[in-house]
């Protein structure tokens, strides 16, 4: 049996056996016991829980002389500028959970690079093993998802890489890095691949869920699986399946969960209440709420900033103002409102519901009692402000805002940005833009969206144009009112290829579109003479567009487009349920004849029209046989016979008196 290394065995005991629990895994519960309050993140201070420090027994036999030489060879690699070269010569010396202290001591230091190159030293000399690749995955995932993805595909023996602490290490490493879809699919493959998952595989997994839009159904999966794997929720989970809960506004399963852990034999604890409590925020469900602080109170836990924030959030969503303001006055003698996110919440409730002279008390008690503010006090005013159309003192607030905050997030911006685009201050418009880019700030869906309602409401549609272009090839969604406001005035101004763009662009980036947006487009074409485009339109869409916009497209189809395409366009228009007229086809037939060399689109033509219940009128038929001598005269004469038998077979058909059965012969 080895002797471990004294002083690293009790920091990092997993790392002197291959088959000790790895240190990826070790980390779950404090990673999960900070997301049992990131669904109140937005109004509240993560309370950490205390650490319990385990005293290390003091040693009553001296070390041997093997350990106190590994000792030294761990010190020297680790300080030598060349550490590789020392590793060399130290080869012998140390063992693999000696390297796997070296390597995670690197990584606690930031050695990156040493970190990398005595990883695929340890490969080359087959001093590796499962502790190695967890910890490596863990410190280099932090850096490069990519790499540590890269390293856990290296793994050469299938059994070592579904180990579970190695796979612990990497999803926790893509939970991380919002890699939360390839996370899921890569536990789906480990689990075809023989994994066995843990409770700490379960914690990492369902963390990721709590700040994804729609990831409560997802995570009810991962909790249902649960018991086929034998393992039963502790009350790490519990935390962060009550905050998944929360931040999906699901109340009802989150009091399930909570009687659920009591009848299991947990107590829940404040991080639990919290969350319990956040999920009551969505519908304002205050007497839920005051219920419960009163359950909580009886078991002895004392409401945190964190609670007594979260309760002034359910207060106002169910419209207690009142409450709300004693509430605030709670936490300011408590010393819980020494920031501006309590006053923003209660300002924000207020201007919502119309009551903005009660929002400005408060926004200029909180001035007049000089609370920290980071400017989100002004945004919430400057946009209350505009809702009620009052453009001049929103203008008026941005730019004391511009003065008095150097440097703004994007949330402020955009709001003194609408600020000015509302009250149609171009120049100020200007110059928020600059300053977005000086301060490297990447505008958003919203920055877009009031820059390109703005632009149009100036007439600068072109400019309005290459701004959703722009926002399109950020990959923003695109908003289908505002894009086919954004056609119509791009057709007015004979913009009519950006017109089509932008409709391309709305097309291609969602599933359906209205079909009155096809008729615009269409006649936006048709007006700008884009025929082959407007074909497109019309191949695709035929079924929804009028009959009315369907006659006009082809009619100016047949007078000026490719015709190469006529008789294609004629087949879809038919198709479409659409009833070609004489005209259509005068016309179509009156270009062919002008150009003897699409004399076999002519013939197809006239040979199409019998089969579909369409025949030549007499003077489109005197027309032809005038220019027969262009063409082959037998052939022509065969078809136009067709279109007589035809002709006389549909005269016959109307002229028949149609008869409809009394009672009796029903």
């Amino acid at each position: 049996m080895e002797t471990p290394v004294l002083g690293f065995e009790a920091r990092c005991p997993h790392l002197f056996s291959t088959n000790s629990r790895a240190s990826s895994s070790l980390p779950a519960s404090t990673l999960s016991v900070r997301s049992l309050t990131a669904a109140t993140a937005a109004t509240t201070t993560v309370v950490k829980p205390p650490t319990t420090v385990v005293a290390e027994s003091p040693r009553t036999k001296p070390h041997s002389k093997s350990f106190l030489t590994r000792k030294s060879a761990i010190s020297e690699i680790e300080q030598s500028p060349n550490f590789l070269s020392s590793l060399q010569r130290l080869a012998r010396v140390v063992k693999v959970q000696d390297l796997n202290v070296i390597l995670r001591d690197f990584g606690i230091s930031g050695r990156w690079n040493d970190l990398i190159q005595l990883f695929e030293w340890m490969q080359q000399h087959g001093k590796i093993s499962d502790s190695t690749y967890s910890s490596c995955i863990k410190f280099v995932g932090a850096k490069s998802v990519s790499k540590a993805l890269e390293i856990y595909q290296s793994i050469p023996d299938e059994s070592t890489k579904t180990n579970v602490y190695i796979c612990n290490s990497i999803l926790s490493c893509l939970v991380k890095n919002g890699k939360l879809d390839s996370c899921i699919k890569l536990f789906d493959q480990m689990k075809r691949d023989g994994l066995k998952p843990d409770v700490v595989t379960y914690n990492t997994l369902l963390a990721g869920f709590i700040k994804v839009k729609n990831g409560f159904t997802k995570a009810m999966e991962l909790v249902g699986e649960l018991p086929h794997n034998g393992i039963q929720m502790d009350g790490v989970m519990y935390g962060t399946v009550l905050a998944i809960c929360a931040s999906n506004g699901r109340c009802e399963e989150a009091e399930s969960f909570i009687q659920q852990m009591k009848a299991e034999g947990h107590s829940p604890n404040i991080y639990h209440y919290s969350s319990l409590l956040n999920s009551y925020s969505w519908k304002g469900e205050y007497k839920k709420a005051d219920q419960l602080m009163t359950e909580m109170k009886s078991v002895g836990l004392v409401p945190n900033k964190v609670m007594m924030t979260t309760l002034l959030k359910v207060y106002i969503k169910g419209g207690l103002f009142e409450r709300s303001r004693e509430l605030l006055s709670e936490l300011e003698s408590a010393g819980y409102a020494e920031n501006e996110m309590p006053y923003c919440m209660l300002m924000d409730g207020l201007s919502k519901t119309g009551k903005l002279e009660e929002a400005r008390i408060i926004f200029d008690d909180m001035k007049g009692k000089g609370v920290k503010s980071d400017g989100y006090a002004n945004s919430i005013m400057i946009a209350a402000l505009c809702r009620s159309k009052r453009f001049e003192e929103a203008k008026q607030l941005a730019r004391d805002s511009e003065t008095t905050y150097e440097k703004c997030d994007l949330v402020m911006l955009n709001t003194m940005l609408c600020a000015y685009c509302r009250a149609g201050e171009m120049e100020s418009v200007m110059r928020m833009m600059k300053k977005m880019d000086e301060q490297a700030v990447s505008p958003d869906y919203n920055t877009f969206h009031i820059l390109i309602k703005y632009f149009i409401k100036e007439k600068l549609h072109l400019l309005a144009y290459q701004t959703l272009l722009d926002m399109h090839s950020k990959g923003h969604r695109l908003e289908e009112e505002l894009c086919s406001s954004l056609i119509y005035h791009l057709g007015k101004i004979r913009a009519h290829s950006e017109a089509f763009s932008v409709y391309n662009m709305l097309k291609y980036s969602k599933r359906t579109i209205c079909k009155e947006l096809h008729e615009k487009i269409l006649h936006t074409l048709i007006h700008g003479k884009l025929l082959k485009d407007a074909y497109v339109v019309v191949k695709d869409n035929a079924k929804v567009i009028s009959q009315p916009t369907l006659k006009r497209f082809g009619r100016a189809f047949m007078v000026s487009g490719n015709i190469n395409l006529v008789n294609d366009v004629l087949k879809v228009l038919h198709g479409s349920g659409h009833k070609i007229d004489q005209v259509q086809f005068e016309i179509a037939i009156s270009r062919y004849i002008s150009q003897p060399d699409k004399k076999e689109l002519l013939l197809q033509l006239l040979q199409w029209m019998p089969g579909q219940g369409y025949v030549v009128d007499s003077s489109t038929r005197n027309l032809i046989l005038k220019q027969s001598h262009l063409f082959d005269r037998q052939l022509i004469a065969e078809i136009l016979s067709k279109h007589h038998i035809v002709s006389r077979t549909m005269i016959k058909s109307r002229s028949e008196p149609k008869f409809s059965r009394g009672p009796r012969g029903k």
